[in-house]
């Protein structure tokens, strides 16, 4: 399907989205409930690839043991690889940890940035964890796209794009500025419980008459 909404509807979407989803829990903290922002990228560094109660066994294990940039280069490679194991790909994840910490350390006195080129700027930090990060953590409006908005989004007709990274940079440019503070919660949790990824439930959904894939398909 090579189309999208028109501007007009994609209001719309978020409008209803808006009273049918919750939104943002106040006080809300970073990925996976992380304090504070470096956590919040390790944690995010973590979660790729692997499912959520996995990444906060390697997250709650590497903790114990490390907290900050400096406490992290003070451990071995290995000692961060076995901490993380439960996560999948530990040596290649734990590799990445020590070389962002290294680059927070030399380049940002070990704070992390609050925008995203200085955080892609990072090892091991990509558009998705950027703007997780940034939104989470820094409370910035920006809607990240994780694999349930990339799905929701596409299917909807709210983007037209065949990588996360793409249909963030599509929701950038068409979400209304009203959406963006929240529109990644709406997303999420419709595409969880309604727009799953089998068997979307269509006939409960709120935006069915508007979505190009219910129209596609009925």
């Amino acid at each position: 399907m090579s189309q999208t909404l028109n501007q007009s509807d994609v209001e719309i979407v978020y409008e209803r989205l808006r009273e049918a989803m919750p939104g943002r829990t106040p006080g809300a903290k970073g990925p996976k409930g992380q304090p504070d922002a470096f956590r919040s990228c390790v944690s995010c560094m973590l979660s790729a690839q692997s499912l959520d109660r996995n990444t906060a066994k390697a997250a709650r294990e590497l903790f114990v043991l490390a907290q900050t940039p400096e406490e992290m280069l003070a451990l071995d490679e290995r000692d961060i690889a076995e901490a993380i194991r439960p996560c999948g790909l530990y040596n290649m994840k734990a590799r990445n940890i020590r070389a962002f910490c290294s680059a927070l350390l030399e380049q940002h006195d070990g704070r992390v940035p609050d925008t995203r080129e200085g955080l892609m700027a990072l090892p091991g930090i990509g558009r998705k964890c950027a703007d997780i990060v940034l939104s989470f953590t820094f409370g910035k409006d920006v809607i990240a796209v994780d694999t349930h908005v990339h799905r929701v989004c596409n299917r909807i007709g709210l983007t037209d794009a065949k990588t996360a990274d793409k249909t963030a940079a599509q929701l950038e440019d068409r979400s209304p500025q009203w959406a963006l503070h929240d529109g990644h919660f709406w997303l999420i949790q419709f595409g969880k419980r309604v727009c799953t990824a089998r068997a979307p439930k269509c006939g409960s959904c709120p935006v069915s008459d508007l979505c190009l894939y219910y129209a596609a398909t009925s």
